[in-house]
């Protein structure tokens, strides 16, 4: 098997993985308050970082106090805010519906890039934007993502765009941070980030289900430790553009993922709509790709 095979492997394994947090996060809405099930989520992960930081010689850099700040608001927003408002909009949408809309994640920070740091965009770019919406509103208003269903996927969109600050945030850094620190620090800051809230939903909370804590222990292991290694492990097999592809996987496994585990049906809006994702993830991939191909050409 050819290195680049070998990337193109674990890319998809990664994309496995990140499509399975929908259906943990599903099982984890059931039974834990989403402040204390994040809290507990990098409580598990950040020790064994710690570990493999330890066992590969990876060191922390020196971080001015701006560095500092935008990592606070980095595990703010993309560690604690996306996992929280993931959980609590699938304690009222479905999972498949949700795997959709987190597939909107490479447009949504395209776009974010657009607004914030004033970036032209292309003819790919809002084509990919207008694909993206098709797709989200193919299942957003649909008649039975009424009330409730609605409101959940409005706080998975939030999600999202939750995580499209952090990479948005990750791009202001001044310093270069290892990935395996940086997620050791994600994880860590986190922690405390989620701890004090998570302190005072307690006395809100109902009772815990085994389920809820077995997929918390699942979300911990597989998709922020295993996730993390399976993705640079591909990641630094292969090019940026082609890695950038595979995360059109997420939204697939996501919603097939709901249909295997959770029994949930999977319509023809689920379908058109991961349709009209895959094909803005695509044709953004591949523009890039094509704009990478000319400036190499030109040096």
């Amino acid at each position: 098997m050819s290195r680049q095979v070998q990337g193109y492997l674990y890319l998809a394994l990664a994309m496995l993985t990140v499509g399975s947090t929908v259906i943990a996060s599903k099982l984890i809405a059931s039974g834990l308050a989403p402040f204390s099930a994040t809290a507990l989520r990098f409580a598990l992960a950040c020790p064994i970082l710690l570990l493999l930081m330890r066992a590969t010689g990876t060191r922390l850099p020196k971080l001015a106090g701006h560095d500092r700040l935008i990592l606070f608001v980095q595990a703010g927003a993309g560690s604690v805010g996306y996992t929280t408002l993931l959980i609590s909009g699938l304690h009222l949408t479905s999972a498949a519906d949700a795997g959709v809309i987190i597939g909107t994640l490479p447009v949504v920070s395209a776009v974010i890039s657009i607004l914030v740091l004033g970036e032209r965009p292309g003819r790919a770019l809002l084509l990919a934007v207008v694909l993206a919406t098709a797709g989200v509103l193919s299942i957003a208003f649909t008649p039975e993502a009424t009330g409730g269903s609605f409101a959940g996927n409005v706080l998975i969109f939030l999600a999202v765009i939750c995580e499209g600050l952090f990479i948005l945030l990750n791009k202001r850094l001044r310093t270069e941070i290892p990935p395996l620190a940086q997620s050791t620090l994600m994880t860590g800051i986190g922690f405390i980030v989620a701890l004090i809230p998570a302190v005072f939903e307690m006395p809100l909370a109902h009772a815990v289900s085994p389920n809820a804590v077995a997929a918390v222990v699942y979300y911990a292991l597989v998709p922020t430790v295993g996730g993390f290694l399976l993705w640079y492990a591909g990641a630094e097999r292969v090019s940026g553009t082609e890695a950038a592809l595979f995360t059109a996987l997420a939204p697939v496994s996501a919603v097939m993922l709901a249909a295997l585990i959770l029994g949930e049906p999977v319509g023809l809006n689920q379908i058109a709509g991961i349709a009209c994702v895959l094909a803005a993830v695509l044709g953004l991939g591949l523009a890039g790709r094509r704009a990478a191909m000319k400036t190499t050409a030109k040096g």
